[in-house]
């Protein structure tokens, strides 16, 4: 399992791959993601099964904020993140919480600072007369 983070140009926004690797999957058909970020629903998040037997989905959250989540494996199966940026305890269950940390470091607002601003484009007027 693993985690990848990409900053807007603003640092305001912050899309996050979440990736369950084959391994991790465990030959499992489905995974769904559960979090702070969708009031832990096990369906309103599922997760891409990929070729490789990987699953993942992007999801853009805010910036500046840590979000707890689980992954639930077939509908039956709760599983943390064995790569999440931290674990803390679940308030309702005897186990702990994946957590990803959305606060851009020092190295993060760079690259992010460097990316080129969205171009606009516009339609072009319809044939001419």
């Amino acid at each position: 399992m693993a985690l990848k983070k990409v900053y807007s140009a603003d640092a305001t926004k912050c899309k996050v791959t979440f990736i369950v690797e084959k391994e991790a999957a465990q030959d499992a058909a489905t995974v769904s993601l559960a979090g702070d970020f969708n009031s832990w629903s096990s369906t309103e998040t599922h997760l891409k099964k990929s070729k490789d037997g990987s699953f993942s989905v992007t999801l853009e959250l805010d910036a500046g904020k840590e979000y707890q989540y689980r992954y639930l494996m077939d509908g039956q199966r709760w599983e943390n993140d064995w790569k999440a940026d931290k674990y803390i305890p679940a308030p309702f269950s005897n186990t702990d919480n994946s957590v990803v940390i959305c606060i851009p470091s020092e190295t993060d607002l760079k690259a992010a600072a460097k990316k080129p601003a969205a171009k606009k484009t516009t339609k072009k007027s319809a044939a001419k007369k």
